[in-house]
């Protein structure tokens, strides 16, 4: 091993690793040494990329389509991504309104990086996507959190956000479907939000609808921008096509908002990534034009999912868990189950116990609510089989079976 000693900038000695990515790499390597992991950790689909999206990514390759394309994005993908937008979307935007990039994350962050400056502040509704607070800091913003209540679907109120607006804020981070709760807003409730934010031109929105394809609500979720059209001018939407098309592994986002912020971030993303890959792009295109049946089937097959694993949760003493209405995770309340300790003597203090214990004495991985901002809770995936989400439930049971209660907890003294 080499080792430097050469001093590292405070910026990099800041960062945190993703507690999901760590999870799944924790998970991945007990499966190498032989167990049987349940992966409830999982943030991706398990359903492979569409056959034709393939077969074009491949056919591109195999035509050479392997050069650099423009900075943001190819024109054919462009033209489709605006198509798009438009009629599913209900948003207006032209072509030279929409960046590609290699992932929305990278695309979160040149938004970012575009409208803050150092110490500017952006508000972000807890709980969260693990990284937004992360991606704040990076491009020198301050994250103020709000913690969004569990009587209010944990969604963000009007009146939590006009409470937290300063005279430093720069923006908010919306998110719906959200990552990690599954609540989805309505168009009322994003009319309200929209309300706050026209007494503070200043104010951004920066939208990650990743999820989009993904809700078990009668209607599809809304775009912010779609909803607040006269707030267009400062609504940065981001998208992309892992979750919905099951392409992550291609890393493919997209973004569109005004010009006047999108040509930075295109300038930005030349600089940071060069070109997104022009197979990804070639295989985007194709999962935009082609057959979209498959994108219903997925989503009713995520609500058979949903239906099981809440189902199968609310029969086991100690946990509640949260509906969800889009997105394929559950967030549960693990609170009652704190105080306890598991078959080989582990008390719980934390939901990160929890996640800790689970994973070493019940062989299921899952993520502590404390990742997402809010405790004590876990988040478990539903995008895998049934039949695994059964036998998950299956040692979420015999887990709790098992546990008993601290002589120091108020289990203990209430039984």
């Amino acid at each position: 091993m080499i080792v430097s000693a050469a001093p590292l900038s405070r910026l990099a000695l800041g960062v945190q690793p993703s507690p999901t990515l760590e999870m799944n790499r924790r998970a991945a390597e007990l499966a190498r040494l032989g167990r049987d992991i349940i992966p409830l950790s999982l943030g991706e689909p398990d359903f492979h990329t569409p056959e034709f999206v393939k077969a074009t990514g491949m056919a591109a390759i195999e035509r050479n389509f392997t050069k650099y394309t423009a900075a943001d994005g190819t024109a054919d993908l462009k033209e489709a991504l605006a198509d798009k937008l438009q009629r599913h979307n209900s948003i207006a935007v032209r072509p030279e309104d929409v960046v590609v990039g290699g992932g929305a994350k990278i695309l979160l962050v040149a938004a970012l990086l575009t409208i803050l400056d150092v110490g500017d502040e952006v508000i972000v509704p807890a709980p969260y996507w693990t990284s937004y607070p992360e991606l704040i800091t990076l491009a020198g913003g301050q994250p103020v959190i709000i913690d969004a209540e569990v009587d209010d679907g944990f969604k963000l109120t009007p009146e939590c956000l006009r409470a937290k607006i300063g005279p430093r804020t720069r923006a908010l981070v919306f998110n719906s479907p959200v990552n990690p709760t599954g609540a989805v807003y309505s168009r009322s409730e994003i009319d309200a939000l929209a309300s706050v934010l026209r007494e503070h031109p200043d104010v951004w929105v920066v939208t990650d609808e990743l999820y989009e394809h993904i809700y078990f609500t009668d209607e599809r979720p809304a775009s912010f921008v779609a909803v607040a059209t006269d707030l267009a001018g400062r609504i940065i939407t981001v998208n992309g096509f892992s979750k919905g098309y099951c392409m992550t592994g291609w890393r493919l986002g997209f973004a569109a908002g005004p010009r006047a912020v999108m040509r930075p971030i295109a300038s930005l993303l030349g600089q940071i990534q060069g070109a997104p890959s022009s197979i990804a792009q070639a295989a985007g295109l194709a999962a935009l034009t082609g057959d979209q049946t498959f994108l219903e089937i997925n989503r009713q097959t995520f609500r058979e999912r949903r239906d099981v694993l809440v189902s199968g949760l609310s029969r086991i003493d100690g946990l509640r868990p949260h509906l969800p209405d889009g997105s394929f995770y559950c967030f549960v309340d693990c609170s009652r189950w704190l105080g306890s300790r598991t078959a080989r003597g582990r008390l719980l203090t934390s939901d990160k116990d929890v996640v800790d214990a689970l994973l070493n004495e019940a062989e299921i991985s899952s993520v502590h609510g404390a990742a997402f901002g809010r405790s004590p809770f876990i988040r478990l995936s539903f995008a895998l089989g049934v039949d695994r989400i059964r036998l998950g439930l299956d040692r979420l049971a015999k887990f709790r079976e098992t546990m008993r209660a601290s002589p120091f907890s108020s289990t203990f003294w209430n039984r």
